[in-house]
């Protein structure tokens, strides 16, 4: 996948988005369900019914950029709130992409000692 750029806000649409929709629909949702400007940069990711489907809307400056993923098997590991929104790190974008659970990651342990 292409990689957002370093620093990019992402923000996830809680609940359900109708995946029927496309650049102008999905931007008018983070307009006016989100509160955010779609073309401020920010990465905003939407989410179908079965959970199998995700879609990404972007504003690099010069256009609006459509990408989505289907998942052959499984589903996106997607947050449950009252906000309609939760805001991720690229990171946690990235491991959402992938497939991995991005709220609870398991961290390397740290080496007590050299050699």
């Amino acid at each position: 996948m292409i990689g957002p750029p370093s620093g990019v806000r992402v923000w996830l649409a809680c609940g359900r988005t109708d995946m029927r929709k496309g650049m102008d629909g999905l931007a008018m949702l983070a307009q006016q369900v989100l509160n955010e400007d779609p073309f401020g940069g920010a990465l905003f990711a939407f989410r179908g019914r079965r959970g199998g489907l995700v879609k990404l809307l972007w504003y690099d400056g010069q256009g609006v950029c459509l990408f989505s993923k289907r998942l052959e098997r499984g589903h996106f590991v997607w947050p449950v709130t009252d906000t309609g929104r939760v805001s991720l790190t690229p990171a946690q974008l990235s491991m959402l992409l992938e497939g991995i659970d991005w709220r609870m990651p398991r961290r390397v342990q740290r080496p007590e000692l050299a050699g």
